[in-house]
């Protein structure tokens, strides 16, 4: 009895747990904000460093959603007179933030119509016969519909994971005691090979929009579409064409050949029918934007113009509806807590903090050689994803920081820039929620929590070592830096 008792008093329920986690992200705040005033820092952007620096804890414990914390944070900031009206709002102008708004509504219509369904199907009925074949053709259609769908959540939730599962149940493969026979090794595959995808253009996933902002804002670096894309090119192929080998290599799948794949493939696409209206209609908006965007440098159009444009578009055809446009809350939502926390750091480097904070790790670590800093700034910046649910919420904490130290060190600014950028997808599948694909994934129940850290951390590191290595050589080469 009294075992008992003690076990309900040890229980904490899940409103006590929202509250010690809100009362541990003020006291965070109040701490930093009550400290002495650093040399070089004003009241103003010290305690808008407070401010930012609780919200960030925010975001990592998440006591209630992303959006309530960030409004809470942009109410405090005006209430305590850190930061007037104008200035709690200017994220929500930012450009930015309104090309992720675009990229969730360009999900929206290639999963409405079907499209991309259509396009991974053609891809497995032609290529599904054996368990690493079924891998490369699932990555490469990851891959090509990357470049129509800016958004890495609603690629693997609605495109991809739901074809992962229907292969992987047809082969006799579920989650449970059959789960590697295929599906293990199929999640495995798509949710690491998405990391590459995000990576290879710049609106492979709406974290990649921000990481250009910030580049140019603090860094003085401008990385267009074209400039990303060739910089991807080659160490984004060389993982492109390894991953798949390598996770069957060290999460082999019981199942040797998959007939059922390509049968399953082809009375999907008899399902289907022939292509819709619609569907064409998008894929030739598809082709424009991508276009549009990958011209936009001679251009000189905005790529949020372009993608906003390419909205009314399918808007007018009809591929969308209003209502569409209305109830796609993931967009919404996102532009909430993400316009929010984007101005919070926007008039932190407005203020001068970045600078100022730049000049100390310069005097601090004066001497040592660039190089070695950088190797550093790396590791922690990548393996301190563990502490984060979800891949925007860190790159918005981490990679404003992380490239000033790096600039501030000697490092080149666009090696600098780009390492950082680019780890920033490295890292979306290092465990089951430091992403939203990962957290889909994960939930499918075809790989545990052990071994997924244990795959993740291997294949993280290497593809951190491909592109850090082969990378940095790559873009020598291309005379980036």
């Amino acid at each position: 009895m009294s075992g008992v008792i003690i076990e309900s008093r040890q229980r904490v329920s899940p409103l006590q747990a929202k509250w010690i986690k809100i009362v541990i992200c003020v006291l965070v705040g109040a701490v930093i904000w009550n400290i002495p005033i650093p040399n070089g820092y004003t009241a103003q952007n010290w305690h808008l460093f407070a401010i930012f620096f609780s919200t960030a804890f925010g975001f990592m414990l998440q006591p209630v959603t992303l959006g309530v914390v960030t409004l809470i944070s942009l109410s405090a900031a005006s209430v305590l007179g850190v930061l007037d009206v104008k200035g709690v709002l200017v994220g929500y102008s930012a450009d930015v933030v309104w090309l992720i708004v675009a990229a969730f509504l360009f999900s929206r219509g290639l999963i409405k119509t079907g499209l991309g369904n259509r396009i991974a199907y053609a891809l497995l009925q032609r290529f599904g016969s054996s368990p690493m074949r079924l891998g490369y053709t699932l990555a490469i259609s990851d891959v090509i519909i990357s470049f129509c769908v800016p958004s890495a959540t609603a690629r693997c939730g609605g495109i991809m994971f739901p074809i992962v599962r229907s292969i992987s149940e047809v082969s006799g493969s579920k989650p449970g005691s059959t789960a590697k026979k295929l599906g293990a090794y199929l999640v495995q595959t798509v949710v690491q090979v998405d990391s590459i995808a995000a990576c290879l253009t710049l609106t492979g996933q709406a974290g990649n929009l921000l990481i250009v902002a910030f580049a140019s804002k603090i860094a003085g670096i401008e990385i267009s579409w074209s400039i990303w894309a060739m910089a991807a090119l080659m160490p984004g192929l060389i993982s492109l064409v390894g991953l798949p080998w390598f996770i069957h290599k060290i999460c082999p799948p019981e199942a040797k050949y998959t007939p059922e794949t390509r049968e399953v493939a082809h009375q999907s696409l008899q399902a289907m029918g022939k292509m819709s209206l619609h569907e064409k209609i998008l894929c030739v908006i598809l082709t424009l934007t991508v276009l549009g965007w990958a011209t936009s440098g001679m251009t000189k159009i905005s790529a949020t113009v372009i993608a906003l444009s390419g909205v009314c578009l399918m808007l007018l055809s009809e591929v969308i509806r209003w209502k569409d446009v209305t109830e796609e809350s993931g967009a919404w939502d996102t532009l909430v807590w993400l316009g929010g926390m984007y101005g919070l750091a926007d008039n932190l480097s407005k203020s001068g903090f970045f600078k100022v904070f730049a000049d100390w790790v310069q005097v601090a670590l004066a001497g040592m050689p660039a190089f070695p800093v950088l190797v550093i700034l790396i590791s922690i910046y990548v393996f301190s994803a563990y502490f984060f649910a979800g891949g925007i919420p860190h790159m918005l904490v981490m990679y404003p920081a992380f490239i000033t130290v790096g600039i501030a060190v000697g490092a080149p600014p666009m090696l600098v820039c780009l390492l950082l950028a680019f780890s920033s997808s490295l890292y979306q599948a290092i465990t089951h929620y430091s992403s939203g694909p990962a957290a889909i994934f994960f939930a499918g129940g075809y790989i545990g929590q052990r071994e997924w850290w244990k795959l993740g951390f291997i294949v993280t590191l290497t593809n951190v070592l491909i592109w850090s290595i082969i990378g940095a050589v790559w873009w020598k080469v291309l005379g980036l830096w």
